[in-house]
């Protein structure tokens, strides 16, 4: 029998987490474990399984590894970061706070329900996103959807904020089932590192209408990172401005990509769904 394994069930937006606390013990989760407390039909149920862990970097509050409800560790998790960093707020007794994931040092700002936080700068080239091929342009690469001479979608953005995303630009959520194109999309082979696909409409020069199928998730409720990567994408393209309103299933995100450093701002909330002990049938004798 293992220990007692305490854990906060937390969301942004409705992409939902369960946040574990490693600082003061060890959690060594298999993939299978990690399936297990994911699976909404037999374990608590969640897009990503969160697992706070110290830091030794000078500066840095805690270290935030991410992992995926089909078991893989990711990079990155926009709206994670703001769960994490509310926590830490609260902990520490500030309105700041600096989390590292795999992806970098994140500084968040906090302001009750409402959480900022400095994602970094985004990655064009297509090495660093990264692509199977070399593209002179990630504007629009070419892959389609669909026959030739009349794609269902096509000529995505790529951009990396943390994590590979792709950006399908149509001019109405409605008439594409990302449900079925997603999977497709996502393990594409010009995405060796699979990648997350957005289908994005853009309203106006300050708002963006999107859907996303997050890598190793699938249709989410809300991105963060998706979020970011839509928003920087768009204005590098011309169709907005650096200020955009991106308006996910769950609610809206608001992101500034900074003209000063090029850092992208992402401003939304966090909640607090509830507290419980991990299930021991969900863990069987594998928990370290």
């Amino acid at each position: 029998m293992t220990a007692p394994l305490p854990y906060l069930k937390m969301n942004g937006l409705g992409n939902d987490f369960v946040v574990l606390d490693a600082r003061a013990q060890k959690i060594a989760l298999s993939p299978q474990q990690i399936i297990a407390i994911s699976d909404r039909a037999n374990g608590i149920g969640c897009d990503q399984l969160i697992v706070m862990e110290p830091d030794t970097i000078e500066g840095v509050d805690v270290f935030m590894r991410i992992y995926n409800a089909e078991g893989g560790e990711v990079d990155a998790c926009g709206n994670a970061t703001r769960c994490i960093a509310a926590l830490m707020s609260q902990e520490l007794g500030t309105t700041a706070t600096t989390i590292r994931t795999n992806a970098g040092i994140l500084i968040a700002s906090v302001a009750g329900d409402i959480v900022t936080v400095d994602m970094g700068t985004p990655r064009f080239a297509w090495d660093q996103i990264p692509l199977a091929e070399p593209f002179a342009d990630t504007n629009g690469i070419e892959l389609q959807i669909g026959p030739i001479d009349e794609p269902v979608l096509h000529t995505p953005s790529v951009v990396n904020v943390g994590n590979p995303h792709a950006i399908f630009w149509v001019n109405d959520l409605e008439a594409h089932d990302l449900a079925k194109f997603g999977p497709m999309l996502e393990n594409h082979p010009v995405f060796p590192e699979r990648a997350n696909i957005t289908l994005a409409q853009v309203l106006a020069d300050d708002r963006v209408r999107v859907k996303v199928w997050e890598r190793g998730a699938g249709l989410t409720l809300a991105c963060g990172t998706a979020a970011c990567a839509t928003a920087v994408a768009a204005a590098r393209k011309g169709l907005t401005g650096r200020k955009v309103t991106i308006e996910l299933p769950g609610g809206p995100l608001d992101i500034e990509w900074r003209a000063s450093d090029d850092h992208i701002l992402m401003t939304g909330p966090w909640t607090l769904d509830g507290e419980g002990v991990i299930p021991q049938a969900l863990l069987g004798e594998d928990a370290a």
